[in-house]
Formats: C-alpha cells, structure tokens, sequence
C-alpha cells in the first residue's frame, strides 16, 4: 500500500508541475503576443521613427488612400509573414531602432537618404507583399505590368517588388515607375538667346554655346604633357587593376569644367528625343538625322532636381550620341575622354593619391577597423562630394573647389563614363613601349571604364588612379522593357559624363599656331 500510494504523490507532483509548466508556457506566449501587438501598432512604430514626411505619404499612398478602405500598416510591409522569419527580423529591426532612438537625435537623421530605393529593399520583404497580392495577373493588369511582372516571375532572386513599386507604401509624384513621356520637354521650351557656338580663336579656357538655346557651357584648356598612370603597389588600397605604372604623354585638349549638366543634356533630349521632340522653333541645329532617347522610366534625376546638377542615368550609348549630337550642332569635335585623358586632368600634375592633401588612410570608412574610427572630413570635404558629405544625391557643381586645371568634381559627385573598353589588365598592355603617346585602351571589350566615384562612394574610390566599369546588366535589372533600353539605365543613378573637345589648328590664328 505504501508502494502504491508514492507512486500516487508522483503522479500528483508531476501533475502539478505540468500544469504549473502549461501555465507558464501560455502566460509567456499570451505576453509575447500582447507585446508583440503592443509593438506593432503604427503609432508606436512612429513613436521612435519620428519622421512625420514618411508618415505624411503614408496616408496619401495606395495603402493608406484607396477606395476600398483597406489600411496596409507599417509591419505589413516592413516585417515579413510569421513562419517567414518575422520574430527574427522583428527583434532585428526593433534592436537597431532602439539604439537609434536612444543614441541619435531626429534631426541628425538623413531621412531623405533613407527613401533610397536600395536602402527601402533592406526593411521591404517580397514575401509580405506576395501575401496580400498573391495574384500576378489580374484581368486588368496594363501590357506594360504584364510584361514587367512576367519579368519578375524569371529574376526572383535580384528582383525586389519594391525595385517597381516604390511609392505604393510612402506616395511620392517624382518617383513613379512608368514611361515619363513628358519628362524634359517642359524644361527646354526657352526663349533662345545663342544663335551660334563659340567662336575660339585661341587655345585658352572658353565658353560654349549651344544654338538656338539658353544654355552654355565653360571649356577649360588642358595643356598636354607627361604623366605617370596608375598607383604604386604601395598606395593605400591599391588595386591591381591600377598596375603597372606607366609613362604616358597627352596632347592638349579642351575638357567640360564640370558633368554634362541636366540643363545641357535635356536641350539634346528635347530635340532629338524620339517622342520628346518640342516643335519646329527649337529644331533649327539641323540634325534631324541624330535619333536620342526614349521616354524614360520614372523620374530620371530622382526627385533631386535638374538644372546645374549632373545629368544622370543616361547609359553610355546615350553619351555617346550626345557628344555626336553636339559635335554637330556647335561645329567642333566633341567626344568622351579617353581614360588616360581623364586621370591626366584629374591629377593636374600631381603624383598622389589626390590632388589635395591626405592619405585614403585618413578619409576612407572602409575595413573594420577604419570603421571603428570616424574618418576625417577636413579637406576633402572642399573639393568632393562624396558618402561623407553628399546626403545621398548629387550636388551642383558650384558646392567644391577646382583641381590644379580648373575642374571641379573630378573626384565624387558622379562617375564619370571614358571611351576605354574596360580591362583589368589593360596597363600590362603597354609595357616595354616606352612612353604612350595618347592611348586609347584595349581595341575591344564588353563593359567600358568608369572613373572619379560618386556621392555614394567612400574616399578610397576617390583615388585619382582608381578603375571601375560599367554594369550594363545589373544596371538595368529593374528595367521592364523587352528587349531594354539602349538609352536610360534603371538601376544606376550614380553615374554621368564629361565631355572633352579636340583642338583643330584650322580655329587658330597664325601666331595661335606657330606657337603650338
């Protein structure tokens, strides 16, 4: 009997302690999930993102504004479904967001930045836009969203819903994704003023004009001379594709001061563009026979404005026929810089790592130490805009001081687009031939050289014998077209161009040429 009545009190005491245990497992799941609701409210979600603007288009976008009624809340796209990792991407989010709240103040925030497309893709999630829109192809799908999710469907693994629908969450009217048929028309219907080009004489700084139009633009003389391309092993963050260094020589030309600016690039769009053209009394360069761009997608200057900021977007066949455009309508030969031309310029006659003063050591972010210590700002900060000091846009030239030549944003700002193929190796190319006189880089090639980092790169990039290239397929992934655009890339807003002008001794005068 005593056997069996132990055996009864542990029963009893494992009952207690299952039932104790269920107790606590359901207090702990009914507070995690009165917790979880807490905090995922919209109001406590602006209680420590304090960003009314963001809140603002909330209430004016299709999740908010719609005839249906439907709310769409912050978690609903911010947090991906449960069972899709939402407790793991809530604690992650939620972790940052306190440090931020509690470590930052509102106003020191970039919030603009933060309205980035690539940096919205971080905190969007396919899978809870798939939730609610589980249907690709309604009936009243447009051909255009048919083919675009279509397009979707077969790059899943690089395409983000939010890469298209940007503004469905947080409304914004610059910033939608379709043809833009009426974008850079209106800018361009101007009352002329220059009747011809410039007239050059000499070979000094000038400034160009185009016809019929009221905008120009400032050349600057490059003198030529004799350069050493590329790094040294030992410069920091020196790149392979940067050697070997090379004794080059450079004939003189003419380069643009600055990018081709949107105001210089939209009276070519606006003439030549194939549904963009403005009337008869704006076509008088007689260049009819040129065909430019296409209506892009979307607003290609990003919301940030045009006018003196650096035209952006254009791919490098569109450049090119730009400068084909201008070489016509001014009577000179204008073209892209080659790539020797360009670090020639950018250098004006130094050896360092920058034309200004400084280490990258100093002004890059990069690898986990550098980023452990806050980079300095002082002195690059005068002549480069860059991740730094940029806000995540482009900026008019006006803001930086010039190079050694005279040009400005040389390094940062935008990348800049040389006629070179792109090769990693392109330099061995050129050894045991003494000096180079004017290269032009390697005969063929599939992607070209891009030169001079933008506002969204670090310092190192910044490098006047830094290389990089163009990404023609990634930079045109969110692009729905078929086939894609030859013209605007989708994907790349960090990227523009600069022309240069080849002398033609039949400008000069005779004393001009006897001393040349």
């Amino acid at each position: 009997m005593a056997h069996s009545s132990d055996r009864g009190r542990e029963r009893k005491k494992y009952l207690i302690f299952f039932i104790l245990g269920a107790a606590f497992f359901y207090l702990l799941g009914l507070s995690v999930n009165v917790v979880s609701d807490k905090t995922s409210g919209d109001a406590y979600c602006m209680s420590c993102h304090v960003h009314t603007a963001a809140d603002n288009a909330w209430k004016l976008s299709t999740h908010h504004d719609n005839g249906s009624g439907v709310v769409v809340h912050c978690v609903d796209c911010h947090l991906p479904p449960e069972g899709k990792g939402y407790w793991w991407a809530k604690l992650r989010h939620g972790a940052k967001d306190i440090y931020s709240y509690w470590t930052k103040k509102p106003g020191d925030i970039d919030w603009e930045a933060k309205k980035d497309p690539g940096t919205a893709a971080r905190f969007t999630y396919n899978e809870s836009c798939i939730r609610c829109h589980s249907n690709l192809f309604p009936t009243n799908l447009s051909d255009d969203g048919g083919d675009a999710h279509l397009y979707y469907r077969q790059n899943k693994s690089t395409l983000q819903c939010i890469n298209c629908h940007i503004t469905v969450g947080h409304f914004d009217e610059k910033r939608k994704h379709e043809h833009n048929e009426a974008f850079g028309v209106a800018e361009t219907v101007e009352k002329e003023i220059y009747e011809g080009p410039a007239q050059v004489k000499k070979f000094e700084n000038f400034t160009e004009f185009v016809p019929g139009s009221t905008v120009s633009f400032e050349m600057v003389a490059i003198p030529g001379g004799v350069f050493t391309m590329g790094s040294p092993k030992g410069e920091s963050f020196h790149q392979p594709d940067e050697s070997p260094q090379k004794k080059v020589e450079i004939s003189r030309f003419w380069m643009g001061r600055a990018e081709v600016s949107w105001d210089e690039f939209l009276v070519f769009y606006a003439r030549t563009a194939t549904k963009g053209h403005v009337g008869d009394e704006v076509r008088k360069d007689g260049v009819d026979a040129i065909t430019g761009p296409t209506a892009p997608w979307g607003a290609p200057d990003q919301g940030w404005g045009k006018g003196k900021r650096p035209a952006i977007t254009m791919s490098f066949h569109a450049a090119e026929v730009y400068c084909e455009w201008l070489s016509k309508v001014t009577g000179k030969k204008y073209r892209l810089p080659t790539e020797a031309e360009w670090e020639y310029a950018c250098r004006g006659g130094t050896e360092t790592p920058y034309f200004f003063e400084g280490d990258p050591d100093d002004y890059t972010g990069k690898g986990w130490l550098h980023a452990m210590i806050k980079p300095k700002t002082e002195v690059i900060s005068d002549y480069a805009i860059y991740v730094m000091n940029s806000h995540a846009r482009t900026h008019e030239p006006s803001e930086v001081k010039p190079n050694p030549f005279g040009l400005l944003n040389m390094p940062g700002n935008v990348w800049e687009f040389c006629s070179d193929w792109y090769a990693p190796d392109a330099y061995s190319h050129y050894a045991g031939k003494g000096v180079v006189k004017d290269p032009t880089g390697p005969v063929e090639g599939t992607e070209h050289v891009i030169r001079g980092g933008a506002f969204d790169s670090d310092a190192v990039e910044l490098r006047s014998a830094n290389r990089d290239r163009t990404h023609s397929e990634a930079w045109l992934v969110t692009d729905p077209q078929m086939p894609k655009s030859i013209w605007w890339y989708s994907d790349s807003k960090n990227v523009g161009f600069r022309v240069v002008c080849e002398p033609d001794s039949s400008w000069f005068n005779a004393n001009e040429n006897k001393n040349q």
